[in-house]
């Protein structure tokens, strides 16, 4: 039986509603409440065929842990992550441009479940992460990334090194963020079909990974700063894919 998680909140219930409504296992909502707002969700709701149960304030409380629920609450399945084998098949079937972000041992859900919501915005088909020291898909992330988690593969698999490996022979060029960089993100080579490389909160990638990419790149920050969040550098360099990839078609 898949894990249930609880979703909270007007934004992240209308992103789920929206996403994957055959998640949705219940639904509450404070019978006090009449605004627009729940009343959207609620017919949101009515036309997917989730049935509502209306309780008082305190029970609503109580069912979503005093959360800051804004009176609703969800219950879903969370997402289930993809296998190597998955992200194989993927690969073989790409009619177009490959585009992947690969997280090197991320272990924050909230810098996960941001990574995963700026990857789906950029258009990421997929985003890789190791077996072991890395986030799991849970409650949290699925919250932070409001509906990404949902629409966007995540692909576990056991060894790092050998999947960028395989990328590379399946034509991915890979590309490696790190400080240490000599080559400018906004001067490098970004177009076609891509992988962008993300090491951990503060560890940054590690030195096998590092040598398993084609090119390693940094972003230009003022002397003032020693380093960006993860998740606030992936979206820089994924907009930065972005913009090179369609310069080139419009050339």
């Amino acid at each position: 039986m898949a894990e249930v998680q609880k979703i909270h909140g007007i934004h992240a219930v209308q992103a789920l509603i929206k996403a994957r409504p055959d998640h949705i296992v219940n639904a509450w909502m404070d019978r006090q409440r009449k605004d627009a707002k729940l009343q959207a969700i609620k017919q949101s709701l009515d036309e997917v065929g989730i049935r509502v149960d209306y309780v008082d304030k305190k029970t609503l409380e109580k069912l979503s842990s005093n959360a800051n629920h804004q009176g609703v609450l969800l219950t879903a399945k969370l997402p289930q992550e993809r296998t190597e084998e998955q992200l194989k098949k993927a690969l073989k079937e790409q009619q177009d441009q490959a585009f992947y972000l690969v997280l090197d041992q991320v272990t924050d859900p909230h810098n996960l479940g941001a990574c995963l919501r700026t990857a789906l915005a950029a258009g990421v088909q997929g985003v890789i992460v190791p077996k072991d020291n890395a986030c799991r898909l849970n409650a949290t992330v699925c919250k932070v990334a409001s509906g990404a988690a949902e629409l966007l593969p995540v692909y576990r698999v056991t060894n790092l090194v050998r999947t960028l490996k395989y990328l590379k022979t399946e034509g991915v060029w890979v590309s490696g963020a790190a400080g240490e960089a000599t080559k400018d993100v906004f001067e490098a080579e970004l177009t076609g079909s891509v992988a962008i490389v993300m090491g951990a909160e503060g560890k940054g990638l590690r030195s096998l990974t590092q040598q398993q990419c084609d090119q390693l790149i940094k972003i230009p920050m003022s002397e003032k700063v020693e380093s960006l969040n993860v998740s606030v550098a992936t979206g820089i360099i994924l907009y930065e894919v972005l913009r090179q990839n369609q310069r080139s078609l419009n050339s």
